[in-house]
């Protein structure tokens, strides 16, 4: 069964390669309810119409990450927050910083700071979005 799945797969990926733009923009349709925005190429088109069919075929994320993955998509970034007893680790010219997450804020090199940005900017000497900085973001 499991060869035969593959072969389908196989075959299915073939059959979207060999698609003109025309048919990219059909098949997006068919799979996504709407067409895609002006400025994707065939190739990439082509890439996300494969990777759609094998979640359909074989099996897909969890609802979270779907759910995840259109908010990304649809251009809604979520804030993601550190839990407190996090640490969060950044290197910036050359020197590594180490930050611990407290409810109370951040506390680096024991002093504790109300947001990551301005940890970031103590860092940088310059104002950069903390989360950002740090990767949590």
């Amino acid at each position: 069964m499991k060869v035969e799945q593959n072969e389908k797969v196989s075959i299915l990926i073939s059959e979207i390669a060999a698609l003109d733009r025309a048919a990219c923009l059909d098949r997006w349709r068919e799979a996504f309810g709407r067409l895609p925005p002006k400025y994707l190429s065939p190739q990439f088109m082509k890439r996300v119409l494969i990777w759609d069919m094998q979640n359909k075929t074989l099996g897909s994320v969890s609802a979270k990450t779907t759910r995840r993955l259109k908010q990304i998509a649809a251009g809604k970034v979520l804030p993601t927050t550190a839990r407190p007893g996090s640490h969060l680790v950044r290197e910036w010219n050359g020197q590594t910083y180490q930050v611990e997450v407290t409810e109370g804020g951040y506390v680096m090199d024991g002093i504790t700071w109300r947001s990551l940005s301005a940890i970031a900017k103590h860092i940088t000497g310059a104002h950069w979005s903390g989360p950002r900085f740090f990767g949590v973001q």
